[in-house]
Order: structure tokens, then sequence, then C-alpha cells
């Protein structure tokens, strides 16, 4: 038996296709044609298998190191003892979930495992769309695509044919990626649409320019190219488009096919152009010498929608911008949309039937004088200046306040202001013809066919960014990072948290729903899912966590200290940081009272209103420890934030930067008023093997008394901390300001702190608790003597976390060191502690404390527990004098546990192929439904409205119905036909009008489709929008093959019936194949059939197809 999840089963009179869903290089498939030959295993089979056993043994070394305990030479290694605060472990402090799978959500397949923000700059994915074999991507520099019969393989099992396979480098930020192929560099892709029919895929760019792509990634021009990346390193085998022309002076917003065949287009201000299929297939098909002709021929014949209209008919839609086009083939429409309006047309006349808002109020009609599309130039001077002069001077004022007029709408409609709440940010149509909308508040709108408004559902208070439906169901992404499932009547079947950012867009390819995330990530589930499958699949992947689960080890360099508003030696960064940074791989610092000052924090306060952040002596100190680090051939800055005299910075080691990334920075002021930052926090978060660590760098109130408002200060940096795009470093800027749409961060509950979302937080700073119940001689009585167990107990920190009042759930070191403050500048040793007129009593005010994903200290690193930290050192630099403070550092040793995509894509392949459970409960879930249709073979003449009827004969399973045209062809006065004519994506020809060409079937229920033909005896050509000629169509007849494709609730698989509908242009002709009394008047509803006969089932309705001529 053929996998469930398989979308190209096609069965036709003549012969079975058999395309294979997706499977692993060790199962082979069925139709195998020498079972005897000797497997051997290739490379890619042995590096699979390596990896596997990488994993196994290390998941052992980890069982038997827990029972072991370390030797005596492992003494610096070993772990600190440490304090923990209590309070952790609920409300805002509890452990963010972690699982190999998480309980409350389906299982998920990573086709492109979220990739680092700073590695995709330039290339950030915009749009995905799914075809029978292949999943497609636009860029923002092309288009590539994956086959799905390589969706659970790794790059070393790919087909060869892209830049894996074969040991082909690959582009940083997609190693773990299934192998995909790449097109040539071109223009930011908006949007793509497929034809399946002509395996070809259109692509709207930025620059205003379409391109076709053949589906199998290029006409040859292409290959063998190779693509240098900036480490000089190559990639093999870009495709190239086939076919490509400037169609609109602005950005090419949407596409869709309507179902008719033709391309439709959206630009700004409102410009829809129309490509007719004829100009598109005589320059798809042109030889390589005569390509240069193709974009010319193309560009000039775009049919212009305006000529369409009435004299006084156009509308205020038509002048924003078109952010969809979706084609409605169940009534042969196409609705075009803005942010706030709609039209719909209809895709055979082009005419406009209704322009309406989103509440489903028709508009209010204009002059089509006062519209102008830009991407249009007028035809002549001559035809101008006669326009001009037929407008008097009070109808070209009114037109210029119009103009004016739009353009403030235009500008709403962009988001400048107006009602964004209401606003459209997704289109799609069901299978039933009904069209569902989503809004940025949350709203799904149900309307008709005929754009009247049926009902309203909100489910979700984050805004809509997508819907995808098939079948039965409808998925809805939000910004939040949410799917939602609904039935086509709207009701809520489930949801869960997809990915961590927003949801761009989502599409249906080989029995999966793919959703692509805002940080480029794609991820897919089993359409079936909620169901019955994702118990199973869950509880197996769950069992073979230890297979695909990695174990990294990271050694973190944390350093804190107020500098007092000085500056320090080489010599004092090297002792604090440089002698002990080459053994870690990430280095954190945190600085205090870099600068100070009323004016400087009045101006400080200032430029962040406005977005702006650092100063001089920030960068002088950023600069120096840049050289202390030797950054740039040891380590590499990867942000920053400063926020007054606060400043907080991360350095990656370059042997590991590529698994560091996703750089965001906050800043939370906490002095007067919250709104001056002499005190509050700076924080940076950042990506490291896939996990989540922040570093905050504090400065609290100071004071002996003033707990209850460090406190205080704590609470709100932890509950109100919220992180965003850094605006320092070259490539941190390129990423922030990258095209892709920039959205505030969510968390998956309302209410939850970002902290919490992180799997380790390191507090780091001056923090300012003091000691308690003890006098300046007594402390230096005691530091002298080094009893620091006296003086932790008096310590403030120590005392509030013991209680549970601050730094919930946190843990810090045993302090062996001195108290760090407050000494004399340039006093060396213990005698330099405070000897002024206040005599500050010593304290440990510069502390560095931490939370990882442990819940109990006996947790062991996994994915359920994915970061385990200790402390290998905590200890202040007393050498140090150039600060009232001395310097504290901490190392970790980190251990991270991470998941090896292409092990666990694999694990996945094989529990869908070899569970004998998942298979036999795909094979209930995804059957067809049986079916027959009323007549193989229609005979229309002019103006004829005949019905074919669809029968479902299954008594307990909806059947759902496509109507597609393989093509047709012109029967010549010797009735010999001529060739197949195949329009795009299955369109029917002009002269031939099916209604309803997509339907919903109830379990014994008949579907009527009425096959009418049109008259279309005149054909005309444009040039520019404008017709220049047209004739009389020729009057010969013809012959069109249709398929009724038939397919259950959630199969993607198709059962085919073939139609052949028979336009007989004169009576006196006798269509080929058909009898005698074939020609005699056809009344409107009355079914001629030359072989019709009734049929028990759609089996046999194939086996008499097989039976008929074969076109």
């Amino acid at each position: 038996m053929d996998p469930p999840f398989n979308q190209n089963d096609v069965v036709s009179s003549s012969h079975t296709r058999h395309h294979h869903s997706p499977t692993l290089m060790y199962f082979p498939s069925s139709d195998d044609d020498d079972d005897n030959d000797v497997v051997t295993p290739s490379a890619a089979s042995i590096h699979s298998t390596t990896k596997r056993l990488d994993c196994m043994l290390q998941f052992l070394d980890r069982k038997l190191s827990t029972s072991t305990a370390p030797s005596s030479d492992q003494s610096s290694n070993r772990p600190m003892r440490e304090f923990v605060s209590r309070g952790g472990g609920t409300g805002i402090f509890r452990l963010p979930p972690r699982a190999a799978v998480h309980p409350l959500r389906p299982p998920s397949l990573e086709l492109r495992p979220h990739p680092l923000r700073e590695t995709q700059v330039g290339r950030f994915l915009r749009a995905i769309s799914g075809t029978e074999s292949q999943l497609w991507a636009a860029s923002e520099c092309g288009v590539r695509f994956w086959n799905f019969k390589d969706l659970y393989c790794s790059w070393e099992e790919g087909d060869g044919d892209g830049e894996g396979g074969g040991g082909c480098n690959v582009r940083v930020g997609d190693e773990e990626s299934v192998p995909f192929r790449e097109s040539v560099w071109t223009s930011a892709a908006m949007c793509l649409v497929a034809d399946d029919g002509n395996r070809v895929v259109w692509s709207g760019h930025r620059d205003g320019r379409i391109r076709c792509w053949v589906m199998d990634g290029g006409d040859g021009d292409g290959d063998g190219d190779r693509v240098v990346l900036e480490d000089n390193r190559k990639l093999r085998n870009p495709f190239k488009e086939c076919l490509s022309w400037h169609a609109h002076r602005g950005p090419v917003l949407s596409l869709t096919i309507t179902s008719y065949g033709d391309l439709w287009s959206g630009s700004e201000g409102g410009a829809i152009k129309i490509w007719p299929w004829e100009a598109l297939e005589k320059s798809i098909c042109l030889t390589k010498e005569e390509r240069h002709m193709a974009a010319i021929m193309v560009e000039r014949s775009y049919v212009d929608l305006r000529s369409y209209l009435p004299a006084n008919g156009s509308n205020n839609m038509l002048t924003s911008d078109i952010k969809y086009l979706v084609s409605d083939n169940s009534r042969g429409n196409v609705w075009s949309a803005g942010y706030f309006s709609f039209a719909l047309w209809d895709a055979r006349t082009r005419e406009l039937l209704k322009v309406f808002n989103t509440d489903g109020l028709i508009e209010n009609k204009l002059e089509v004088s006062s519209i102008q599309d830009v991407s249009v130039d007028l035809i002549s001077a001559s035809r101008k200046d006669k326009t001009q002069s037929s407008i008097g001077f009070f109808q070209r004022s009114r037109n210029a306040i119009m103009g004016a007029a739009d353009a403030v709408r235009r500008v709403a409609a962009k988001g400048g202001f107006g009602d964004d709440n209401r606003r459209t940010e997704a289109l799609v149509v069901t299978m039933d013809g009904m069209i569902w909308t989503g809004c940025s508040s949350g709203l799904l709108v149900q309307w008709d066919g005929n754009g009247n408004r049926i009902q309203d559902f909100l489910y979700h208070p984050f805004a809509v960014q997508c819907l995808c439906t098939y079948g039965m169901q409808i998925w809805v992404g939000y910004v939040s990072g949410t799917v939602q499932v609904l039935d086509l009547k709207g009701n809520l079947i489930g949801g869960w948290v997809a990915h961590s950012s927003p949801i761009l867009n989502m599409t249906i390819g080989s029995g999966y729903i793919f959703a692509l995330a805002n940080h480029g990530g794609i991820r897919c589930w089993s359409i079936t899912s909620p169901g019955p499958l994702d118990g199973i699949l869950r509880s197996e992947l769950s069992g073979k966590e230890f297979l695909y689960t990695k174990v990294e080890n990271l050694k973190i360099l944390c350093g804190t200290w107020n500098v007092g508003q000085g500056k320090a030696s080489q010599d004092s960064l090297t002792s604090w940081l440089g002698s002990v940074a080459s053994d870690v791989g990430i280095v954190v610092v945190g600085l205090q009272e870099v600068e100070m000052g009323a004016g400087f924090l009045a101006m400080s306060a200032a430029k962040e209103t406005v977005g702006l952040e650092g100063s001089s002596v920030g960068q002088w100190w950023l600069d120096m420890i840049d050289k202390t680090l030797d950054e740039g051939s040891t380590f590499e800055r990867v942000g920053s934030r400063q926020l007054a005299g606060m400043v907080i910075a991360v350095w990656v080691k370059i042997n590991i930067r590529f698994h560091v990334g996703d750089v965001d920075v906050a800043a939370v002021p906490c002095g007067f008023g919250r709104a001056i930052g002499n005190k509050g926090a700076v924080g940076l978060r950042i990506r490291v093997y896939d996990k989540i660590m922040c570093f905050v760098n504090c400065h609290f109130a100071a004071h002996l008394d003033a707990v209850n408002r460090r406190n205080a200060d704590f609470d709100h940096v932890y509950r109100t901390m919220s992180f965003g795009r850094p605006t320092s470093l070259s490539y941190t800027a390129a990423a922030g300001t990258s095209s892709v749409p920039i959205f505030r961060g969510t968390n998956s509950a309302e209410g939850i702190p970002e902290l919490s979302e992180a799997d380790m937080i390191v507090f780091l700073g001056d923090f300012n608790y003091r000691l308690d119940g003890i006098s300046y001689d007594e402390a230096r009585d005691f530091v002298s003597q080094r009893c620091f167990d006296w003086l932790r107990e008096r310590d403030q920190l120590r005392a509030e976390m013991e209680a549970g009042n601050v730094f919930q759930g946190m843990r810090e070191a045993e302090i062996t060191f001195p108290p760090t403050y407050k000494f004399e500048r340039h006093q060396a040793g213990l005698a330099g502690y405070d000897s002024g007129e206040k005599k500050r009593i010593p304290a440990w005010c510069d502390r560095i404390l931490y939370r990882d994903s442990r819940s109990s200290s006996m947790a062991e690193c996994s994915l359920e527990c994915p970061i385990i930290a200790f402390v290998l050192q905590y200890e202040a630099c007393m050498d140090v004098t150039d600060s009232d403070h001395k310097p504290v550092r901490c190392i970790f040793s980190t251990d991270i546990a991470r998941v090896d995509e292409s092990i666990r894509r694999q694990e996945f392949g094989e529990i869908i192929e070899s569970n004998e459970k998942i298979r036999c409960l795909l094979k209930e879930l995804c059957k067809i439904p049986d079916t027959i249709i009323s007549t193989n073979n229609i005979i229309l003449q002019n103006h004829d409205t005949l019905i074919l009827r669809i029968t479902n004969k299954c008594a307990d399973e909806d059947a759902f119905f496509e109507m597609k045209c393989k093509g047709q062809r012109t029967i010549n006065e010797d009735q010999k036909l001529s060739n197949h004519q195949l329009r795009g994506s299955f369109g029917f020809p002009r002269w031939l009008e099916v209604i309803p060409a997509t339907g919903l079937i109830k379990p014994d229920h008949i579907a009527e489709v009425s096959v009418h033909h049109e008259e279309f005896q005149t054909q005309e050509e444009y040039v520019d929008g404008i017709v220049q000629n047209s004739w009389c169509e020729d009057s010969r007849d013809k012959e069109a093959i249709l398929f009724v494709k038939v397919h259950g609730k959630y199969t993607t698989q198709t059962r085919n019936h073939r139609v052949r509908v028979h336009h007989c242009y004169s009576s006196k002709k006798s269509p080929i194949g058909s009898q005698p009394n074939s020609s005699r008047p056809v009344q409107g509803g009355v079914l001629h059939r030359s072989d019709f006969q009734r049929l028990s089932s759609s089996y046999d309705v194939v086996d008499q197809l097989q039976k008929l001529h074969n076109p």
C-alpha cells in the first residue's frame, strides 16, 4: 500500500500514475524494478547512522557520569556550592514548559528549523506556496523550493540536484533544513502562485517584475553555475527563471490564476493587470534564441481593468493597494482587496461586479477620470490633450480634490492612521464557496460568494496574519504564533502555539499544513491534527528522544563592574576579563556608572524617547574590551545596549558564532518616576544552540535602608522588560531594518513577562544590597579575618532571597571573596576600604545570580530540562583599583540539550512508514469516498446549459470535488483533432462556463454542476492595456477534456473522473465518436451520452473511461 500522506495518485482513463509520498531512503518504494540487487550503504546512510550512534553514546555517558563522583584532579571544574532563593517555580517565576514533544501540541516536523536572524539578512522568507510535489518559498533574494520526496531527509541524503547531496556547501542558517534548491539572485519576491497544470510557479517582486519558474528547478540556463558565499564557499546549481517581464512600476503585491487560466497581478494605487494566458503561453514556448522577445510580448499584452469600467463607475477601493487577489473558482470570480475594502470581478468578462467595505456596505462611486494608475503611461499626447480639453475647470478641480482624498485614504490603509482593528490581513476561499477574511483585531468574517457578510467569529485576541483551507478545515495563523483550526461552519476544532513569532503564511502539501514564521522557520503538521494520530506520534517520538538529542557544553564568563565614572587601564581589564577569557565561549559584561551627572541623564532620557542610545564614553569602554578580548580574531561582539550610565554587551567566540544569534536588547529605567536611567536595568537576549538566554545588568536604589525600593526595582525590571532589535553594530542593525515586517514580541500567555520565557537568566550588576546590624569597624575586622560566613548572615540580599521577596527561584554561588564596596581609588589590598568621613560599611553590592532550567538539584540535562548551569568560579578582582567598586566575575559551565533536526526528521519518517497503528489510522482517515458521475460525454451547442451530476455513494464521508480542464482541442474540417492546448492552472476555455467548479457533497447526496456554452465569437488583442485588434473566433467545433477530481476530508490524494465536453458549432456536424442521434437538437438540462451506461462505482467509471478513445 502506498503511504497515505500522498497527494499525487492520479487515475486517468488510460493509465495510472503513482507518485510515492516522502519515504526514507532505506525504505525502498514498492515499484522498485529489481528486488535482487545487493543494497550497499551509501555515504549518507553511514553519516546518518554515525550521528545516531553519537547521540546514543552521549546519552550513555551522561547516565554513567551522574553515578560517578569527579576525581580529585577535577577539583578545579567542580561546581561551587549555591544558595537558592525561595519563591521560584510559581506564578511569573514558573519555569517555561519544555519537552521533547510538547504534551499539549500536535507533533511537528521541522522543514526549516528556526534560523538565526543574523544569518538571514537580505534573504528572509516572505511567503510559501504548495504544489503537488514541492513547497516553494519567496525570499528577499529570489525563490527556493523543497521536494516533498526529501521531506524526511538531510543534506547528506538529498537527491544531489541542489546545494546539498554530494557534499556541496550549504548556506549558513540552513544546515539542518530539508534539502532545497535556490534560484539566482533577484529582487525581493513578494508573492507566489503555482500552476500545477503547466508545472510552473509565478512570483511577484518588489522591483515590479513577474517571473516564471519551472517546477523542476530551471530551464538549463543556470545549471552548472555557482554562487559564491560571503566566506568564499560555493553553492551549486542556482536555477534561473524561464520568463520575466516588468509588470508594474510599484511592487507586485499579489498574484492569482483565475478559473480561465489568466494571471492577475495587483500593485500599489489600485493597479490590477490581467496577463492573458495566450500571451504567456506564447512567450514560454519560445526557443532560447527567441527568448529575448518574450518580455516585450508579455509586457504589452496586459489588460487594463479600467477599460472594463463604465463611464461613471469607478470606486474608492480602486485607489488602495491591492494586497490580496483570490480566485473563487466555484463561481468564476476574482476577489481583490485592500486593507479596508473589497472588489468582486467576473473572471471571464472581467466586469466589476461589486465594491464594498469591510462592513459589507457598498461604496459610493466616483468618476473614472479621478483615478490614476501610476503604473500605466498615457497612450499618446494627443489623447491626453483631447481628454483634458473636454473637462472643464470645475471638473478638474473636483478630480484634484478626490485625488487628494484618495491619497489620504491610501496612507490610512497603510497604517498611518485609521481604525487598524478593522484592517483585513488575510483572505481565503473555502471548498463550499464561502470567503473568509481575517482582521487585525483577531476577528474572522465569513462572506458568501456574492460579497454579503454572513457572520463573525472571535477566538483569539491577536491579529490574524494568514488563512489556509483544505477540505472541511480552515487554519488561522496569528501574530502571536498561534494556529487555530476551524470547520467550514466556523466552529473551533483546536489550536496550539506553532511558532515563537508571528505566522506569515500557511499552505497545504503532501498531507501536511506548512506554517512559515516571521523568523524564517517552517514547520508542518498532519492535516488530521488535532486528532488521534497526534497521540501515537507524540508517544513514539518521546520514546526516541535519546536518538536525536545532543548536549553541548559551553562556558560563559559574566562580569560586572561599577566603574564610578572613571576609565580603566588595559591591565585592569586584562586582570578582570582577559586572564580567564581564553577558555570560555561567551563573555557578558555589565557596567554601571560609565557616565553620570544631571545633564547627561536628562540628555539620555531625551534620546531614549526618540529611539537613540549610547554615548562616546560607553563606546570607549566597548572598544577597550574589544581590544582586551582580541575582538575580530578570537571573539566577536554580537550586541550591546546602553541606558544612561548602564551598559551591557556580549562577545562570542568565533568558532561558535553561527550557533549564537537572534540578539535582542531592552532597557528599563527605574529612576525618578520610572523615567530616568540613573537606576534601572539593561538586558540582552540571545539564542544559543536554539535555547534562549537573557542577561540583565542592573543598578538598583542605593543606601542602607532602601531594601524595599531595591526589591521593587527588581520586580519592575522583571515584569516590564521587553526586548527589541538592537541599533548598534552593523549586522544587527541590518537585521533590524530588514524589510520583513517587524512585530513586537508576544508571549504564549497574557501577563507572563518575557524574561519568564527564557531557558536561562543571569542577573548581574550593582544591586546595592548592604550588610545589616554591623558597624564599620566590625565589618573591617571580619573581612581581615576572612570570616565571610558571619558576614553573609548580615547580607540584606541573602535575607530577602531567603524570604522569597526578590530574585525568586534564582541561584548564587557561595561568596568567598571580600565585600566589593566601598574602596578608595588606586589603593590596593583590603586597606583600601572607605576611610573617609562617611566610612561606608563594606558590602557585597556587586553580584551575579542566575536561573537555569532545573526544577530540582537532581535534574539531568535533557530536552525537558534543556539548560543546566554550574558555577565554576565566582570571585572579585581585588587587585583592580580604578573604581570605588571591585569588578566581579563568574564562570558558568553550561550544558545545553538541543535537537538534531535531521535525525529527528528521519525518526519521524520511520514512524510514519513503519508504525502499523498509524498506517491503519491514516488508511481510515484518508480514504476517498466512492463517487459516480452521470455522464462522461457532454455535447453543447450555442448557449446550451447542461447538468452534470456527481453522486457521493459513501454513507458516512463527505466528498469534495474540483472541476479542472485538462485542455481543449479544435476539430478541423477533416475531422482531425488539433494538438492539446492546456491553459494556466487547468483553466477552462473562455467559451465554457462551469458552475460550481468546486464543492462539497454530503453523504448519499448529489451535486449538480452547470456546464454552459457561452458565446465567445470575438477575440481581442491588447497592447499596453488597450484593445488594438479584434477578430471573430473560428467556427470550428471544439472539445474540452474536464477532470472531476474527488478527495476526502483529509487526504490529498484524488480520484479522477474524465468528462468530454464537445461544442458543436453547427448542428450539421457530428462530433468525433458520437452516435448519429447525437446531432439532434439539444435542450438545456438534457444529457446526451454517446456511451453512457449505469456504473456501479467509480472504479467502473475508470474501467469504462479506459475503453474510450484516448485524446
